[in-house]
């Protein structure tokens, strides 16, 4: 099969196209046939060596994000059979590269996997878990006990689109930040108020802010004293003495969750977007697209 390598911790151009054995599942593992496989900020993070536990030593796999067939089951996999459309997140921060989504084929454990619904695109079903499933982990961080008002920055993005949508259905007032000519899109995403994303300050606290950019110290001013902020990356500490308490969200798997949340985007009710299929062997020029920014949705490796 076919996959593509980081080769070395640098820019792009590391990204070698490569030929890998076809890997032949585990007890507990079924082979995907991949049919899209999204390009993620972690990726890049992951490339240039920049992410949680430290730089992981090259050749490894990038790709938290998978959709396409099941092709071979393994010993004590039930639910799952050959021929099936699945779609799932590797958790990429514990297999540091030895399986990845930017591949041909995947051995993947049964349990990151989950039915994609009839009718649901695998190039937009790969848009789903490791986004909708940040989001949803970081309204679960916020524990938020009734209807608050919410300040989510970059709305635009996947992680605080899914989010605003998600906080909007659990019946919250929410303030989402968008790029700019954006602010059409985040409209529909059912929130309360748009605020440009050039807004310095934001125009008013709230009790909870997910900063999804993030965007650092602006959003640090906009929560509430006494609130609480999520971000998605590490960002400058607020003083103690405000009382607010500041999490960082780390994805994690959570099958019953992504069957809920590709269930919903395959019904309608939660919306992402596509801004471009990309050819997998041609990653390095997806990744200078990602890079490059101004996207609307994400870029998808096809094979």
């Amino acid at each position: 099969m076919r996959a593509v390598v980081v080769t070395a911790l640098g820019g792009p151009e590391v990204l070698q196209v490569v030929e890998q054995p076809d890997p032949s599942p585990a007890a507990g593992q079924v082979v995907v046939r991949v049919r899209a496989t999204c390009v993620n900020p972690a990726d890049i993070g992951a490339r240039v060596g920049q992410i949680p536990g430290g730089p992981v030593p090259p050749p490894f796999l990038l790709g938290w994000d998978i959709a396409g067939e099941v092709v071979e089951v393994g010993a004590g996999v039930t639910d799952l059979e050959a021929g099936q459309p699945v779609v799932g997140m590797i958790p990429w921060f514990q297999t540091r590269g030895a399986v990845g989504g930017y591949a041909e084929l995947v051995a993947a454990d049964a349990e990151w996997l989950v039915p994609v619904p009839d009718g649901l695109d695998p190039v937009v079903a790969s848009t789903i878990p490791l986004n909708a499933l940040s989001a949803h982990r970081s309204l679960e961080i916020m524990a938020l006990s009734g209807p608050t008002t919410l300040l989510v920055t970059g709305a635009s993005g996947a992680v605080g689109g899914f989010a605003a949508q998600l906080a909007v259905r659990a019946g919250h007032r929410v303030l989402a930040s968008a790029t700019h000519d954006d602010e059409q899109w985040v409209r529909g995403l059912g929130v309360d108020t748009v605020i440009p994303r050039s807004a310095d300050p934001f125009p008013e606290q709230a009790p909870a802010v997910l900063d999804a950019v993030p965007l650092g110290e602006p959003a640090n001013a906009a929560v509430a004293d006494g609130g609480v902020l999520v971000s998605t990356r590490p960002t400058p500490p607020i003083d103690p003495a405000r009382g607010v308490r500041q999490e960082i969200v780390m994805v994690r798997l959570d099958r019953p969750a992504l069957r809920a949340l590709v269930d919903d985007v395959a019904a309608g009710r939660l919306r992402t977007r596509v801004a471009a299929t990309v050819p997998l062997a041609e990653a390095a020029g997806a990744h200078r697209r990602v890079e490059a920014g101004g996207l609307r949705g994400k870029v998808v490796l096809v094979p």
